[in-house]
Protein backbone atom coordinates (compact mmCIF):
# COMPACT_ATOMS: atom_id res chain seq x y z
CA UNK A 1 0.00 0.00 0.00
CA UNK A 2 1.05 3.38 -1.17
CA UNK A 3 1.87 6.21 2.06
CA UNK A 4 -0.75 8.19 1.74
CA UNK A 5 1.70 11.29 2.79
CA UNK A 6 3.53 10.94 -0.28
CA UNK A 7 -0.16 11.78 -2.00
CA UNK A 8 -0.60 14.40 0.43
CA UNK A 9 2.47 15.58 -0.18
CA UNK A 10 2.54 15.32 -4.41
CA UNK A 11 -0.24 13.83 -6.04
CA UNK A 12 1.08 14.60 -9.18
CA UNK A 13 4.26 13.13 -8.91
CA UNK A 14 2.31 10.06 -7.90
CA UNK A 15 0.06 10.12 -10.34
CA UNK A 16 3.01 10.77 -13.09
CA UNK A 17 5.35 7.62 -11.40
CA UNK A 18 2.27 5.57 -11.31
CA UNK A 19 1.32 6.33 -15.01
CA UNK A 20 4.57 4.57 -15.08
CA UNK A 21 2.92 1.37 -14.52
CA UNK A 22 -0.32 2.25 -16.94
CA UNK A 23 -1.86 3.13 -14.41
CA UNK A 24 -3.88 6.33 -14.65
CA UNK A 25 -6.05 7.56 -11.64
CA UNK A 26 -7.34 10.61 -10.29
CA UNK A 27 -6.60 11.53 -6.11
CA UNK A 28 -8.72 14.29 -5.69
CA UNK A 29 -11.98 12.09 -4.21
CA UNK A 30 -9.47 11.10 -2.18
CA UNK A 31 -8.19 13.90 -0.93
CA UNK A 32 -11.13 14.96 -0.51
CA UNK A 33 -12.03 12.90 1.37
CA UNK A 34 -8.55 12.92 3.64
CA UNK A 35 -9.27 16.52 4.19
CA UNK A 36 -12.59 15.97 5.35
CA UNK A 37 -11.89 13.05 7.70
CA UNK A 38 -8.65 15.75 8.86
CA UNK A 39 -11.46 18.32 9.81
CA UNK A 40 -14.04 15.88 10.96
CA UNK A 41 -11.50 14.44 13.55
CA UNK A 42 -10.46 17.80 14.74
CA UNK A 43 -14.65 18.78 15.55
CA UNK A 44 -14.37 14.91 17.54
CA UNK A 45 -11.52 15.85 19.15
CA UNK A 46 -12.53 19.03 20.12
CA UNK A 47 -15.50 17.75 21.37
CA UNK A 48 -14.17 15.36 24.02
CA UNK A 49 -12.11 18.21 25.04
CA UNK A 50 -16.07 20.15 25.80
CA UNK A 51 -17.16 16.96 27.58
CA UNK A 52 -14.09 16.65 29.94
CA UNK A 53 -14.65 20.46 30.86
CA UNK A 54 -17.80 19.58 31.57
CA UNK A 55 -17.67 16.81 33.33
CA UNK A 56 -14.54 18.41 35.18
CA UNK A 57 -17.00 21.14 36.00
CA UNK A 58 -19.49 19.20 37.93
CA UNK A 59 -17.70 18.48 41.30
CA UNK A 60 -18.10 21.94 41.88
CA UNK A 61 -21.31 23.39 40.46
CA UNK A 62 -22.74 20.95 43.27
CA UNK A 63 -20.60 22.72 45.66
CA UNK A 64 -21.85 25.94 44.82
CA UNK A 65 -25.60 24.23 45.13
CA UNK A 66 -25.97 24.84 41.26
CA UNK A 67 -28.21 22.77 39.53
CA UNK A 68 -26.34 19.85 37.26
CA UNK A 69 -28.90 18.53 35.16
CA UNK A 70 -28.04 20.89 31.86
CA UNK A 71 -24.21 20.49 31.96
CA UNK A 72 -25.43 16.50 32.16
CA UNK A 73 -27.76 17.25 29.39
CA UNK A 74 -25.25 19.01 27.29
CA UNK A 75 -22.50 16.32 27.69
CA UNK A 76 -25.17 13.98 26.66
CA UNK A 77 -25.91 15.94 23.46
CA UNK A 78 -22.12 16.28 22.55
CA UNK A 79 -21.72 12.29 23.12
CA UNK A 80 -24.29 11.51 20.65
CA UNK A 81 -22.63 14.32 18.56
CA UNK A 82 -19.27 12.41 18.42
CA UNK A 83 -21.42 8.87 17.77
CA UNK A 84 -22.53 10.59 14.71
CA UNK A 85 -19.42 11.90 13.49
CA UNK A 86 -17.30 8.32 14.53
CA UNK A 87 -19.63 6.58 12.59
CA UNK A 88 -18.94 8.94 9.54
CA UNK A 89 -14.93 8.96 10.19
CA UNK A 90 -15.27 4.70 10.31
CA UNK A 91 -17.25 5.56 6.68
CA UNK A 92 -14.64 7.90 5.49
CA UNK A 93 -11.96 5.76 6.44
CA UNK A 94 -13.29 2.90 4.37
CA UNK A 95 -13.31 4.69 1.46
CA UNK A 96 -10.02 6.05 2.30
CA UNK A 97 -8.35 2.21 2.76
CA UNK A 98 -10.48 0.76 -0.23
CA UNK A 99 -8.90 3.73 -2.45
CA UNK A 100 -5.53 2.79 -1.16
CA UNK A 101 -5.60 -0.54 -1.90
CA UNK A 102 -6.19 -0.82 -5.26
CA UNK A 103 -3.43 1.17 -6.20
CA UNK A 104 -0.04 -0.04 -7.43
CA UNK A 105 3.24 0.43 -5.76
CA UNK A 106 5.34 3.37 -7.09
CA UNK A 107 7.96 2.30 -9.55
CA UNK A 108 11.48 3.45 -8.69
CA UNK A 109 12.53 6.24 -10.49
CA UNK A 110 14.94 5.07 -12.73
CA UNK A 111 12.30 2.45 -14.25
CA UNK A 112 11.55 3.68 -18.03
CA UNK A 113 7.42 3.42 -18.70
CA UNK A 114 5.51 1.41 -20.96
CA UNK A 115 5.30 -2.58 -21.14
CA UNK A 116 7.64 -5.28 -21.30
CA UNK A 117 8.56 -4.05 -25.22
CA UNK A 118 10.62 -1.17 -22.76
CA UNK A 119 12.20 -3.87 -21.05
CA UNK A 120 15.92 -3.91 -21.45
CA UNK A 121 18.39 -7.03 -21.20
CA UNK A 122 21.09 -6.14 -19.45
CA UNK A 123 23.61 -9.20 -19.88
CA UNK A 124 23.24 -12.88 -21.52
CA UNK A 125 25.11 -15.28 -19.57
CA UNK A 126 26.94 -18.62 -20.94
CA UNK A 127 27.61 -19.69 -24.33
CA UNK A 128 24.20 -19.69 -26.62
CA UNK A 129 24.02 -23.56 -28.45
CA UNK A 130 24.97 -24.04 -31.16
CA UNK A 131 23.27 -27.50 -33.39
CA UNK A 132 24.42 -28.70 -36.35
CA UNK A 133 21.45 -31.27 -36.31
CA UNK A 134 17.73 -31.04 -36.73
CA UNK A 135 16.50 -30.04 -33.41
CA UNK A 136 13.54 -31.25 -31.13
CA UNK A 137 11.57 -29.61 -28.72
CA UNK A 138 10.79 -30.25 -25.21
CA UNK A 139 7.56 -32.07 -25.69
CA UNK A 140 9.26 -34.28 -27.94
CA UNK A 141 12.14 -35.21 -26.07
CA UNK A 142 10.19 -35.55 -23.28
CA UNK A 143 7.98 -38.20 -23.98
CA UNK A 144 11.02 -39.95 -26.50
CA UNK A 145 12.83 -40.00 -22.80
CA UNK A 146 10.00 -41.57 -20.91
CA UNK A 147 10.14 -37.95 -18.45
CA UNK A 148 6.82 -36.84 -19.25
CA UNK A 149 3.31 -38.20 -19.85
CA UNK A 150 1.25 -35.22 -21.43
CA UNK A 151 -1.27 -37.64 -22.30
CA UNK A 152 -2.22 -38.86 -19.41
CA UNK A 153 -2.01 -35.91 -17.37
CA UNK A 154 -4.59 -34.36 -19.59
CA UNK A 155 -6.98 -37.19 -19.08
CA UNK A 156 -6.49 -37.45 -15.30
CA UNK A 157 -6.64 -33.66 -15.17
CA UNK A 158 -7.31 -31.88 -18.02
CA UNK A 159 -5.61 -29.22 -20.30
CA UNK A 160 -2.79 -27.95 -18.67
CA UNK A 161 -1.42 -30.83 -16.77
CA UNK A 162 1.21 -33.23 -17.11
CA UNK A 163 2.44 -35.88 -15.09
CA UNK A 164 6.05 -36.63 -14.18
CA UNK A 165 6.93 -40.13 -15.22
CA UNK A 166 10.54 -42.09 -13.65
CA UNK A 167 13.55 -40.32 -14.27
CA UNK A 168 11.78 -37.26 -15.26
CA UNK A 169 10.30 -37.45 -11.58
CA UNK A 170 13.87 -38.20 -10.47
CA UNK A 171 15.24 -35.03 -12.87
CA UNK A 172 12.31 -32.69 -11.37
CA UNK A 173 13.57 -33.82 -7.96
CA UNK A 174 17.28 -33.29 -8.17
CA UNK A 175 16.65 -29.45 -9.32
CA UNK A 176 14.61 -29.55 -6.15
CA UNK A 177 17.46 -31.10 -4.03
CA UNK A 178 20.15 -28.48 -5.82
CA UNK A 179 18.18 -25.12 -5.26
CA UNK A 180 17.69 -26.52 -1.27
CA UNK A 181 21.03 -27.35 -0.99
CA UNK A 182 22.18 -23.74 -2.56
CA UNK A 183 20.05 -21.77 -0.16
CA UNK A 184 20.44 -23.80 3.39
CA UNK A 185 24.33 -23.09 2.13
CA UNK A 186 23.74 -19.45 2.00
CA UNK A 187 22.08 -19.03 5.26
CA UNK A 188 18.56 -19.61 4.03
CA UNK A 189 15.80 -20.88 6.59
CA UNK A 190 13.32 -23.41 5.06
CA UNK A 191 10.15 -23.17 5.66
CA UNK A 192 7.05 -25.18 4.27
CA UNK A 193 4.12 -23.00 4.13
CA UNK A 194 0.22 -24.36 4.13
CA UNK A 195 -1.19 -24.44 0.43
CA UNK A 196 -4.31 -22.81 1.95
CA UNK A 197 -4.43 -19.44 2.61
CA UNK A 198 -6.89 -16.87 4.14
CA UNK A 199 -8.06 -13.86 2.49
CA UNK A 200 -5.52 -11.49 4.46
CA UNK A 201 -2.46 -13.57 3.16
CA UNK A 202 -3.42 -12.43 -0.20
CA UNK A 203 -4.59 -8.70 0.38
CA UNK A 204 -1.07 -8.53 2.50
CA UNK A 205 0.73 -9.92 -0.59
CA UNK A 206 -0.53 -7.18 -2.85
CA UNK A 207 -2.65 -9.47 -4.85
CA UNK A 208 -5.76 -8.39 -4.04
CA UNK A 209 -8.53 -7.11 -4.50
CA UNK A 210 -7.54 -6.49 -7.96
CA UNK A 211 -6.29 -9.84 -8.79
CA UNK A 212 -8.80 -12.13 -6.44
CA UNK A 213 -10.44 -14.19 -9.30
CA UNK A 214 -6.89 -14.63 -10.82
CA UNK A 215 -6.50 -17.78 -8.11
CA UNK A 216 -8.31 -21.10 -7.00
CA UNK A 217 -10.97 -20.44 -4.17
CA UNK A 218 -11.99 -23.13 -1.92
CA UNK A 219 -15.91 -23.21 -1.22
CA UNK A 220 -17.31 -24.44 1.94
CA UNK A 221 -14.41 -23.36 4.18
CA UNK A 222 -14.60 -20.92 7.04
CA UNK A 223 -12.44 -18.61 6.69
CA UNK A 224 -12.63 -19.03 2.87
CA UNK A 225 -9.32 -19.63 1.45
CA UNK A 226 -7.33 -20.29 -1.76
CA UNK A 227 -4.44 -22.41 -2.99
CA UNK A 228 -1.23 -20.03 -2.90
CA UNK A 229 -0.17 -18.73 -6.55
CA UNK A 230 3.23 -18.60 -5.11
CA UNK A 231 4.92 -19.61 -1.95
CA UNK A 232 5.85 -15.07 -1.44
CA UNK A 233 1.81 -14.93 -0.71
CA UNK A 234 2.83 -17.07 2.56
CA UNK A 235 6.13 -15.35 3.23
CA UNK A 236 5.51 -12.10 3.24
CA UNK A 237 2.65 -12.74 5.48
CA UNK A 238 4.93 -14.98 8.12
CA UNK A 239 4.86 -12.01 10.31
CA UNK A 240 1.64 -9.80 9.66
CA UNK A 241 1.15 -7.82 12.51
CA UNK A 242 4.12 -8.17 14.66
CA UNK A 243 6.83 -6.27 15.22
CA UNK A 244 10.46 -7.48 15.22
CA UNK A 245 13.75 -6.01 16.62
CA UNK A 246 15.95 -4.31 14.69
CA UNK A 247 18.82 -7.38 15.84
CA UNK A 248 16.22 -9.68 13.91
CA UNK A 249 16.89 -8.62 9.91
CA UNK A 250 17.15 -8.94 7.81
CA UNK A 251 15.30 -12.45 7.74
CA UNK A 252 15.75 -14.56 4.59
CA UNK A 253 13.55 -17.60 4.12
CA UNK A 254 13.16 -19.79 0.59
CA UNK A 255 10.51 -22.05 0.51
CA UNK A 256 9.60 -25.02 -1.63
CA UNK A 257 5.77 -25.25 -3.01
CA UNK A 258 3.80 -26.21 -5.83
CA UNK A 259 2.22 -23.14 -7.51
CA UNK A 260 -1.82 -23.19 -8.66
CA UNK A 261 -2.56 -20.62 -11.06
CA UNK A 262 -5.84 -20.08 -13.09
CA UNK A 263 -3.59 -19.10 -16.23
CA UNK A 264 -3.21 -21.75 -17.47
CA UNK A 265 -1.29 -22.19 -20.97
CA UNK A 266 -2.75 -21.11 -24.46
CA UNK A 267 -2.66 -23.12 -27.95
CA UNK A 268 0.72 -21.11 -29.02
CA UNK A 269 3.71 -22.81 -29.67
CA UNK A 270 5.60 -20.99 -26.81
CA UNK A 271 2.70 -22.18 -24.57
CA UNK A 272 3.50 -25.96 -25.26
CA UNK A 273 4.09 -28.80 -22.83
CA UNK A 274 5.17 -27.18 -18.85
CA UNK A 275 6.12 -24.08 -20.09
CA UNK A 276 2.45 -22.85 -18.46
CA UNK A 277 0.02 -24.71 -16.24
CA UNK A 278 -2.19 -24.66 -13.81
CA UNK A 279 -0.05 -26.34 -11.22
CA UNK A 280 3.94 -26.10 -11.45
CA UNK A 281 7.03 -26.54 -8.28
CA UNK A 282 8.39 -23.84 -7.55
CA UNK A 283 11.15 -22.74 -4.66
CA UNK A 284 11.01 -19.03 -3.43
CA UNK A 285 13.47 -16.49 -1.64
CA UNK A 286 11.74 -13.75 0.64
CA UNK A 287 13.98 -11.33 2.86
CA UNK A 288 12.31 -9.09 5.36
CA UNK A 289 15.60 -5.78 5.75
CA UNK A 290 15.73 -2.26 7.13
CA UNK A 291 14.84 0.24 4.30
CA UNK A 292 18.34 1.17 4.07
CA UNK A 293 19.83 -2.49 3.12
CA UNK A 294 16.82 -4.00 0.56
CA UNK A 295 18.73 -2.18 -2.63
CA UNK A 296 21.97 -4.57 -1.58
CA UNK A 297 19.39 -7.40 -0.65
CA UNK A 298 18.02 -7.08 -3.89
CA UNK A 299 21.23 -7.49 -5.86
CA UNK A 300 21.93 -10.61 -3.81
CA UNK A 301 18.62 -12.24 -4.86
CA UNK A 302 19.14 -11.35 -8.58
CA UNK A 303 23.12 -13.43 -8.09
CA UNK A 304 21.44 -16.16 -6.23
CA UNK A 305 19.07 -16.61 -8.85
CA UNK A 306 21.24 -16.31 -11.35
CA UNK A 307 23.70 -18.05 -9.70
CA UNK A 308 21.59 -21.64 -10.22
CA UNK A 309 20.80 -20.98 -13.88
CA UNK A 310 24.66 -20.43 -14.11
CA UNK A 311 25.35 -23.37 -11.99
CA UNK A 312 23.33 -25.98 -14.67
CA UNK A 313 25.25 -24.40 -17.34
CA UNK A 314 22.09 -23.11 -19.47
CA UNK A 315 22.31 -20.12 -21.28
CA UNK A 316 20.14 -17.43 -19.94
CA UNK A 317 19.59 -13.04 -19.88
CA UNK A 318 18.99 -10.84 -17.30
CA UNK A 319 16.13 -8.12 -18.36
CA UNK A 320 15.57 -5.48 -16.57
CA UNK A 321 11.53 -4.77 -16.57
CA UNK A 322 9.69 -1.61 -17.29
CA UNK A 323 7.68 -0.35 -14.89
CA UNK A 324 4.65 -0.99 -16.86
CA UNK A 325 5.59 -4.63 -16.50
CA UNK A 326 6.41 -5.25 -13.30
CA UNK A 327 3.79 -7.18 -10.89
CA UNK A 328 1.25 -5.02 -9.02
CA UNK A 329 3.16 -4.75 -5.51
CA UNK A 330 6.53 -4.20 -6.71
CA UNK A 331 8.40 -1.08 -6.92
CA UNK A 332 10.98 -2.66 -9.51
CA UNK A 333 12.03 -6.18 -11.05
CA UNK A 334 14.85 -8.03 -12.91
CA UNK A 335 13.95 -11.30 -14.75
CA UNK A 336 16.03 -14.17 -14.63
CA UNK A 337 15.48 -15.76 -18.64
CA UNK A 338 16.25 -18.95 -19.85
CA UNK A 339 16.77 -19.71 -23.60
CA UNK A 340 14.68 -22.23 -25.27
CA UNK A 341 16.39 -23.27 -28.96
CA UNK A 342 13.66 -24.68 -30.79
CA UNK A 343 11.65 -21.63 -30.06
CA UNK A 344 15.10 -19.34 -30.02
CA UNK A 345 12.91 -17.01 -26.71
CA UNK A 346 13.85 -16.50 -23.43
CA UNK A 347 11.18 -17.68 -20.95
CA UNK A 348 11.60 -16.28 -17.37
CA UNK A 349 12.34 -18.69 -14.60
CA UNK A 350 13.13 -16.01 -11.65
CA UNK A 351 11.56 -12.57 -11.18
CA UNK A 352 13.46 -10.93 -8.24
CA UNK A 353 11.59 -8.00 -7.23
CA UNK A 354 11.68 -5.24 -4.27
CA UNK A 355 8.25 -4.18 -2.95
CA UNK A 356 9.89 -1.39 -0.75
CA UNK A 357 7.98 -1.03 2.14
CA UNK A 358 4.64 -1.99 -0.14
CA UNK A 359 3.41 -5.30 1.69
CA UNK A 360 4.86 -4.16 5.11
CA UNK A 361 1.99 -1.52 5.28
CA UNK A 362 -0.31 -4.02 4.26
CA UNK A 363 0.62 -6.69 6.62
CA UNK A 364 1.34 -4.04 9.41
CA UNK A 365 5.18 -5.64 9.65
CA UNK A 366 7.53 -3.42 11.14
CA UNK A 367 10.62 -3.64 13.15
CA UNK A 368 11.83 -1.39 16.06
CA UNK A 369 15.00 0.92 15.06
CA UNK A 370 17.40 0.47 18.26
CA UNK A 371 19.02 4.26 18.15
CA UNK A 372 14.89 6.12 18.44
CA UNK A 373 12.87 3.41 20.12
CA UNK A 374 10.14 4.17 17.00
CA UNK A 375 8.84 1.56 14.83
CA UNK A 376 9.60 1.44 11.10
CA UNK A 377 7.77 -0.75 8.08
CA UNK A 378 10.27 -3.63 6.84
CA UNK A 379 11.16 -3.95 3.18
CA UNK A 380 10.35 -7.06 1.49
CA UNK A 381 11.46 -8.99 -1.79
CA UNK A 382 11.49 -12.28 -3.28
CA UNK A 383 12.76 -14.22 -6.12
CA UNK A 384 12.17 -17.58 -7.61
CA UNK A 385 14.83 -20.09 -6.97
CA UNK A 386 13.57 -21.70 -8.95
CA UNK A 387 10.62 -22.09 -10.87
CA UNK A 388 11.45 -26.03 -12.20
CA UNK A 389 8.75 -26.07 -15.27
CA UNK A 390 10.83 -23.85 -17.45
CA UNK A 391 14.32 -24.84 -16.53
CA UNK A 392 13.40 -28.55 -17.18
CA UNK A 393 12.49 -27.92 -20.89
CA UNK A 394 15.29 -26.10 -21.11
CA UNK A 395 17.66 -28.87 -20.00
CA UNK A 396 16.40 -31.25 -22.11
CA UNK A 397 16.25 -28.60 -25.59
CA UNK A 398 20.07 -27.09 -24.75
CA UNK A 399 21.74 -30.25 -23.97
CA UNK A 400 20.11 -32.70 -26.06
CA UNK A 401 22.58 -34.90 -28.70
CA UNK A 402 22.06 -36.00 -32.23
CA UNK A 403 21.40 -39.40 -31.17
CA UNK A 404 17.89 -38.28 -29.14
CA UNK A 405 19.82 -38.28 -25.36
CA UNK A 406 20.21 -35.44 -23.20
CA UNK A 407 23.64 -34.91 -21.02
CA UNK A 408 22.52 -34.25 -17.62
CA UNK A 409 24.30 -30.72 -15.75
CA UNK A 410 27.07 -32.07 -13.25
CA UNK A 411 25.25 -30.71 -10.57
CA UNK A 412 21.82 -32.23 -10.70
CA UNK A 413 24.16 -35.82 -11.16
CA UNK A 414 24.54 -36.62 -7.51
CA UNK A 415 20.74 -36.10 -6.40
CA UNK A 416 19.97 -38.86 -9.56
CA UNK A 417 21.68 -41.57 -8.71
CA UNK A 418 25.31 -40.35 -10.97
CA UNK A 419 23.74 -40.61 -14.17
CA UNK A 420 24.87 -38.38 -16.97
CA UNK A 421 22.88 -39.10 -19.83
CA UNK A 422 19.21 -39.86 -20.76
CA UNK A 423 18.76 -42.16 -23.19
CA UNK A 424 15.82 -42.28 -25.49
CA UNK A 425 13.52 -45.21 -24.41
CA UNK A 426 11.26 -45.30 -27.65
Amino acid sequence: MIDINRIRENPEGVKEALKKKLWDTDFSELLSWDKEKKELIQVVEGNKAEMNRLSASVPQAKKNGEDVTKIFAKVKEIAAENAEKDKHLQELQTKIDAFLAELPNIPDDDLVGGGKENNKVIRQVNPKPEFKFKLKDHVELAESLGLVDYERGAKIAGRGAWIYTNLGAQLEWALLNYFIQTHLKDGYTFILPPHLLNEKSGYGAGQFPKFKEDVFWLEGLEPKRFLLPTAETALVNYYRDEILSEDDLPKKFFAYTPCYRREAGAYRAEERGMIRGYQFDKVEMVQYTKPEDSDAAFEELVAKAEGLVKGLGLHYQVSKLAAGDISHSMARTYDIEVYLPSLNIYKEVSSASNARDYQARRTMCRYRDKATGKTRYVHTLNASGLATSRIFPAILEQFQQEDGSVLIPEVLQPFIGGLKVLKPIK
